[in-house]
């Protein structure tokens, strides 16, 4: 078979290092019983674009929604919500026609407010408002191989954990952010985890290993939110931070009358086709 028989245009793009492939869904038609095998082979490193996770644009039914999206994680698994991306599909809305610069879409954890800064010191940056935390929990302590160690837990459409330490560069995050991951406390679902170095009262810097990904990222949006409210709440921020991401990217995080705001880059990177027969793929 000729591998460029069918293909399918995708968009690349990253927020704050985190990336993404894109996919516009609303005249190809990609049926959700597919979209977790379309991630798997799409985001595999060497053998697809290489990428932490893909999401698919879609029409809504809802007339309160410019759209809606379906995000999955680079293994197949379908998150409720992803900080970073969630700029990422507001900015490329706006760029394809699909939304206005400020408006609201549809995710699995609910609705999301995106607002595209077209001028002003932070032009091109993206700022969102989460749907309210919940599930908020501070000073949990687990047994981690017979040590305890104090976490704190809040999901920000995604569950989260975050551990507070004194140097974040120390940290073995590939041994210990598993152990936090798929701890008995956080069973079944299983949490992604945070390690925050708190800097001043309004700066903090910041590691994440990403349930889905399972592996360290450049950054998590829904992780430094988390990790804001979190410290807000233990009195060790005010209501304004700025994170410091592992790839040395910036994410803001507003806490304003109980809601969480996160801004922060949103850039696409290249656009491309997609040849299905390659990846195993069809339509």
């Amino acid at each position: 078979m000729d591998i460029f028989t069918r293909s399918v245009p995708f968009y690349k793009m990253q927020g704050c290092g985190n990336d993404f492939v894109v996919i516009d869904n609303r005249e190809l038609g990609v049926p959700q019983s597919a979209m977790a095998d379309w991630a798997k082979a799409v985001c595999a490193r060497a053998f697809g674009v290489c990428a932490d996770g893909l999401f698919f644009l879609e029409n809504s039914d809802d007339p309160a929604l410019a759209y809606r999206w379906h995000f999955y994680n680079s293994d197949g698994s379908r998150a409720e919500m992803c900080g970073n991306a969630s700029r990422c599909a507001g900015k490329l809305a706006h760029a394809i026609g699909l939304a206005p610069a400020e408006h609201v879409f549809g995710t699995d954890a609910g609705p999301i407010k995106a607002k595209v800064l077209l001028d002003g010191p932070d032009q091109g940056r993206v700022k969102v408002q989460l749907t309210p935390p919940k599930g908020t929990e501070t000073g949990i302590v687990l047994d981690v191989d017979g040590t305890p160690l104090t976490v704190h837990f809040a999901d920000t459409g995604v569950p989260h954990a975050v551990v507070f330490v004194d140097d974040v560069a120390a940290v073995d995050i590939m041994n210990l952010g598993p152990k936090i991951r798929y701890h008995a406390h956080f069973a079944p679902a299983g949490t992604n985890v945070n390690f925050a170095q708190v800097v001043d009262d309004a700066t903090m810097l910041l590691r994440t290993y990403e349930r889905g990904v399972e592996a360290e990222t450049y950054a998590c949006g829904t992780g430094a939110s988390a990790t804001q409210l979190l410290a807000n709440q233990l009195g060790l921020t005010g209501s304004r931070a700025d994170l410091t991401t592992t790839g040395n990217e910036v994410l803001t995080v507003f806490l304003e009358d109980g809601n969480v705001f996160l801004q922060g880059a949103a850039e696409l990177t290249f656009r491309g086709e997609l040849y299905l027969a390659p990846l195993g793929l069809s339509l």
